[in-house]
């Protein structure tokens, strides 16, 4: 009996696709996107959220990867509505109090707009008077639409998350609805 090799994907998660292989109600499943047997997904990212997600044949990396314990490193591009002050990015590297707890500290800071940005479907609704800006937002931690959560804590809410790198693994090169490995 011969060992398949350790696989390793990143796929660039579109915008209303759960992670999950089955398509549920209105969300579209992994299926659509990627025929591959026996892999699975490492880490979850919500239907509404965009980006990198992981799926290995490997239940060791799927662990380590996924599991808060080992403190691997998130990284995501925010789009929130208006634009944080000083105070606001600094409550979110010192850890905000949510409703399940403390959050452990992140690396916050102000960014352009992420480029090259593909165009989402639907598009995030936009507000004349109201201005948005970008937030990239560095966690360990994983704990259930935390970064929408964070930055609703410090008065800004999340139009649009899209998770640009997980540890040493990163969107680069892939267009949405893509994947390698």
């Amino acid at each position: 009996m011969s060992l398949s090799p350790t696989r390793l994907i990143c796929f660039n998660k579109p915008y209303g696709v759960l992670s999950q292989f089955t398509p549920e109600g209105r969300w579209r499943g992994l299926k659509d996107f990627i025929d591959i047997p026996g892999v699975y997904v490492a880490g979850r990212l919500d239907a509404d959220s965009e980006g990198l997600l992981l799926l290995t044949n490997d239940g060791k990396l799927q662990a380590r990867i996924s599991d808060p314990r080992h403190k691997m490193e998130k990284t995501y591009w925010v789009q929130v509505e208006g634009v944080p002050d000083e105070a606001a990015l600094a409550s979110l590297r010192q850890g905000v109090q949510l409703n399940d707890g403390l959050t452990r500290p992140a690396r916050a800071r102000a960014m352009p707009q992420p480029e090259p940005l593909w165009a989402r479907e639907p598009p995030v609704r936009v507000r004349q008077s109201i201005p948005t800006s970008w937030i990239e937002l560095v966690i360990s931690e994983g704990r259930n639409r935390q970064v929408r959560r964070m930055t609703a804590a410090v008065g800004y809410p999340t139009l649009r998350l899209i998770r640009a790198a997980i540890g040493p693994y990163s969107l680069e090169g892939l267009a949405p609805g893509t994947w390698r490995g």
